[in-house]
């Protein structure tokens, strides 16, 4: 890893957003910032290529997409070490390639093709689920884009597991001087499944739901405590949340400037189980989502 930001650009709107998340994230975090443009992108967004492709004529654009983002972010930056390369590859290959050796990606959440609408199944998915480093599909409201609601939100599955997550989180409130919430959401078991036979002075549901409630704070807790510890005090608010993790972290994200999830790795497999929480969020979060591959 050499502590540079990787961004991919195609030239559309939601590119742009993403570029301008990327140059301020270089800013916060001091990191030098590549961009990325891989000039197979129409293509593979849906694109039919024809035989009477002038090759000369998709550099020129491809250059020209570059530039006009390298200009962007120099703008907005105005110190941060840019960098940035047109690659003649299949985007999410690219991407994926860059990132062994990267801090984390940036991508926007839709492109420019006539499959715009499937661009987070495709590009920006493919290399959530297979980068080795965090991935942050930039997504939302301008209010989020922007840092105005100065929160951070992570999900806690585990304590055992989330240190990665977390520790990402942590730095990033700490980069915004934003809150920190950290939400647990927890399942109760079903009555049958919870269902014995019943003794004297054994605990009724109401009971055994507030001691699970406090098992599950703690876990958060210490959680929290060992990132904070290794990464820098921040202001921590958490929740611990009975119901589904979907809702509750779909809910927090529309007051929240970023929202940080985990992923694992799957045995014997190349890329991260995203699972169906994770799916959920990055499609329909309101805020931009970092997924952070455990270590």
């Amino acid at each position: 890893m050499d502590g540079t930001l990787i961004v991919g650009v195609d030239g559309s709107g939601a590119a742009l957003r993403a570029l301008d998340w990327a140059a301020d994230e270089a800013v916060r975090g001091g990191f030098p910032l590549r961009i990325v443009h891989a000039s197979g992108w129409e293509w593979y967004e849906g694109h039919e290529p024809s035989f009477g492709i002038n090759r000369d004529v998709v550099r020129a654009q491809a250059d020209r997409v570059l530039a006009d983002a390298a200009a962007r972010a120099r703008d907005r930056t105005g110190s941060a070490v840019i960098t940035g390369e047109v690659l003649d590859e299949d985007p999410a290959a690219a991407l994926i390639r860059e990132s062994r050796r990267a801090a984390g990606v940036i991508v926007g959440s839709r492109g420019r093709g006539r499959l715009t609408g499937l661009l987070l199944g495709s590009v920006s998915l493919a290399v959530a689920a297979h980068a080795p480093c965090p991935v942050t599909v930039v997504r939302g409201g301008e209010q989020s884009l922007r840092g105005g609601f100065g929160r951070v939100v992570v999900g806690v599955d585990e304590a055992a597991g989330a240190g990665a997550a977390v520790g990402f989180a942590v730095r990033a409130a700490r980069w915004r001087g934003a809150e920190l919430l950290a939400v647990h959401a927890w399942r109760r078991p079903a009555p049958e499944a919870a269902a014995g036979p019943s003794t004297p002075g054994a605990a009724g549901p109401h009971q055994e739901g507030r001691h699970q409630e406090g098992r599950h704070e703690q876990e958060l807790d210490a959680a929290l405590h060992a990132a904070v510890r290794a990464h820098g005090a921040v202001d921590v608010r958490r929740e611990a949340v009975e119901g589904q993790a979907r809702a509750a972290l779909l809910d927090a994200s529309a007051t929240a400037d970023l929202l940080v999830v985990g992923a694992r790795r799957r045995t014997g497999h190349t890329g991260l189980q995203l699972g169906r929480v994770n799916h959920a969020v990055l499609h329909h979060a309101a805020c931009p989502v970092a997924v952070v591959p455990r270590a």
